[in-house]
């Protein structure tokens, strides 16, 4: 227990270091392009909140447009990431995210549609279950494929995601394509009773956090909880002890591949309720490959991808207020973000090796010293 929480402590405090040199670099590249690293960060913080200071953070900040926007990316990327890291748990690799985010959208948008005049209470529970068959079977697929057939679900999720995305664009311009207006693609706009409504007006935040909450609240329970949580990380862990130990690894990994693409099909549900109102083309912006970013540099821990979610949904939604109040491009938060990950990789890298030597030169002394002491 105790070498588990000076790891931990040890993680963290490599992950601070790298967050602290990456907003250094970002300084030192907007200096040498001249601008004032200060004023630029400032306007990143008035962009991602819509406050001054730090203190009317705290105090007037849910109020505030910008504070809403970043709230709601960060629930985009919370629950991508924890998507992704259910799927890790088990030791299986879902990179197939977007296309299952684009189908769970396309699928819940035309269900809002053809319930149209129904009551809420039934359409959205309808359209949110339409959302999950959509993406966790569409996550189902490579998962029996890499447990009964041995086929890389690194392959076969990325070649699906090209699949949905362009079935989405065919449905969404063709079949299930809007009567309403001179759109060239898209589906009909939902009802305005079907809609979340806004907890902050003029920004993108809706009651979806609530239900994204819950869902966040109970991957954490599942992976850190219970016996479940335990038999999925051994078996991501060793597979084959896990197998013998007469755990259903079988099972554990496509449920787990299912799961992660239902609440993937759920984020493009959100999106379609939320903010957008109706399927268009280009619903997600890579919200699942920033997601999957955030669980890999928390290493794939479901309270480290809640904060880092924050961080870099602080990042990308400021971004766009340090352009405007200070003139610095809004693309300085990618490098930001890149540094960050470069760090962290590094860092472990460097850490491993570090240890290595460590154990190589104490086996030396150790050696060294029955040596010493058969001669004497």
């Amino acid at each position: 227990m105790v070498k588990t929480k000076k790891s931990r402590w040890s993680y963290l405090a490599a992950l601070g270091l790298s967050v602290g040199l990456a907003l250094a670099v970002g300084a030192a590249v907007m200096a040498l392009a001249g601008y004032d690293p200060g004023s630029a960060y400032g306007a990143l913080l008035r962009g991602a909140t819509g406050c001054e200071s730090i203190g009317e953070v705290f105090t007037a900040a849910f109020t505030k447009r910008q504070f809403g926007n970043t709230l709601e990316y960060t629930m985009v990327l919370c629950l991508t990431g924890l998507a992704c890291a259910l799927g890790a748990r088990v030791g299986i690799f879902n990179v197939g995210g977007e296309g299952q985010l684009y189908l769970g959208a396309i699928v819940s948008a035309y269900l809002g549609v053809l319930l149209t005049g129904c009551s809420p209470w039934l359409a959205i529970p309808v359209a949110a279950l339409g959302a999950i068959a959509a993406g966790g079977f569409y996550a189902w697929i490579p998962g029996v494929l890499k447990v009964k057939l041995k086929v890389n679900e690194v392959i076969t999720t990325i070649m699906l995601n090209s699949i949905a995305i362009y079935l989405c664009a065919y449905l969404s311009s063709g079949p299930w394509k809007t009567s309403q207006g001179n759109r060239v693609s898209g589906t009909d706009t939902l009802a305005d009773g079907l809609r979340f409504s806004r907890l902050i007006p003029g920004s993108s935040l809706t009651t979806a956090i609530f239900a994204a909450a819950i869902m966040a609240l109970l991957v954490w329970y599942v992976m850190s909880k219970t016996a479940t949580g335990y038999e999925m990380k051994l078996t991501g862990q060793n597979r084959r002890f896990a197998f013998f130990s007469g755990l259903k690894v079988d099972t554990l990994t496509i449920g787990a591949m299912t799961v992660s693409g239902a609440m993937c099909g759920l984020v493009g549900m959100f999106e379609v309720y939320g903010l957008k109102g109706s399927y268009q083309d280009g619903i997600s912006n890579e919200f699942y490959f920033d997601g999957l970013l955030v669980a890999m540099i928390m290493g794939y821990n479901p309270v480290g991808i809640i904060g880092m979610s924050i961080l870099f949904a602080v990042l990308r939604i400021g971004a766009t207020g340090m352009e405007l109040h200070a003139g610095v491009p809004g693309e300085i938060y990618r490098i930001i973000q890149s540094v960050i990950i470069f760090f962290m990789a590094g860092g472990s890298g460097i850490s491993a090796a570090w240890q290595a030597r460590r154990a190589r030169n104490q086996a030396r002394r150790e050696a060294a010293a029955r040596l010493e002491a058969n001669h004497g």
